[in-house]
């Protein structure tokens, strides 16, 4: 029998998702690459455009148009466990797509039932109890900021992070998610670049972006701005940083791994809980982008963060304290435990 476990991964993406589903189920395929994971990713387009742009080596089964239960009547027999990081699919779907196998789901909302062996939910307010009637007996929850997927790129770069903390501000990171929902990064940079100085903008979005061609221009026109597409330097960008204006998506561990303090722009719904517990933390500021308030609420936030050198350093100790960057290692292992838990139990003596 072979020890290579071969892992389906399900996840979402597309103009109103984001990149972010695929990208931390890409860090957690890389973990368990590494521990005889073979990972392959069940691609719409929408996640095919990612894989394309941040992964192109990854094995990938195309969607063409068909639902994950339809794909799985004609693959199941291909994978050995699966891993959903989809919003759109519950306890029916994880059913169908199972079978039977060992299964985890990513998750931030505890709001569904899961038919799923393992829940990873890295949100710093999540408690065992939310999971309550969601999930089936056993199954095992992976609650908390420990457990967050990140590339391990990020914990390389810990420790001289941590040591250039606390210095004026000469770089100001601006990463608001792939797709640049709503167009959120013009309107950022129409209320910041009147403030900063000569202070350096990184600014990262997704090729596929609408507002990218014009947020290109602007660059072109203010030297100040340096348009970062696709980037796959974002622990670089982060670690040089002196603050952030970024997403309260699953972007935010990354930057708490390399305790850069941050103003966090909540672009939706699920975003709010985690975002809320990490200001309650002191390791973030939060505006929130549909407040009818926002543009006033973010400037008073902005010009906190970018003068109070105290407000920083103590942000980026807090921040620091909330993530290591070792999660994925830590999920990967106990997912291939399971795995190799659940082959022992089928194997007929």
């Amino acid at each position: 029998m072979s020890d290579i476990q071969r892992i389906l991964f399900v996840p979402d993406a597309g103009p109103h998702v984001g990149g972010g589903h695929v990208m931390r189920s890409l860090t957690l395929a890389e973990a368990l690459g590494q521990r005889g994971g073979a990972c392959v990713f069940m691609a719409s387009p929408q996640v095919a455009s990612v894989l394309d742009a941040f992964a192109p080596e990854i094995p990938r089964v195309p969607a063409d148009g068909r639902s994950a239960v339809e794909l799985m009547d004609a693959d199941a027999r291909a994978f050995d466990a699966v891993v959903f990081d989809h919003y759109g699919l519950s306890q029916g779907e994880h059913l169908t797509i199972a079978r039977g196998r060992p299964s985890m789901a990513l998750d931030d909302l505890a709001d569904r039932s899961l038919a799923v062996d393992m829940v990873l939910d890295s949100g710093p307010q999540r408690r065992a109890e939310d999971y309550e009637g969601l999930i089936p007996a056993g199954a095992r929850l992976l609650l908390g900021p420990a457990y967050a997927p990140v590339r391990p790129q990020f914990a390389a770069l810990r420790a001289p992070a941590l040591a250039r903390r606390g210095g004026p501000v000469e770089r100001v990171l601006v990463s608001l998610g792939l797709t640049d929902l709503d167009g959120v990064t013009a309107r950022v940079l129409d209320r910041v670049r009147p403030r900063l100085g000569e202070v350096a903008l990184d600014v990262v979005l997704g090729g596929a972006a609408p507002t990218l061609a014009g947020l290109e221009r602007l660059a072109r026109r203010d030297s100040r701005l340096n348009v970062h597409v696709d980037t796959r330097d974002m622990a670089k960008l982060t670690a040089h940083a002196d603050f952030a204006v970024g997403a309260a998506g699953s972007s935010v561990w990354e930057r708490c791994t390399l305790a850069l303090p941050s103003l966090l722009l909540v672009l939706a719904p699920n975003q709010r809980p985690a975002a809320a517990a990490l200001a309650e933390l002191g390791a973030a500021l939060v505006v929130d982008a549909a407040a009818a308030d926002f543009e006033s609420a973010f400037d008073r936030a902005f010009t906190r963060l970018s003068t109070d050198a105290d407000l920083r350093a103590r942000m980026a100790a807090k921040s620091a304290e909330v993530c290591d960057g070792l999660g994925a290692g830590r999920v990967a292992d106990a997912f291939m435990d399971l795995i190799a838990a659940k082959r022992r139990s089928d194997t007929p003596l």
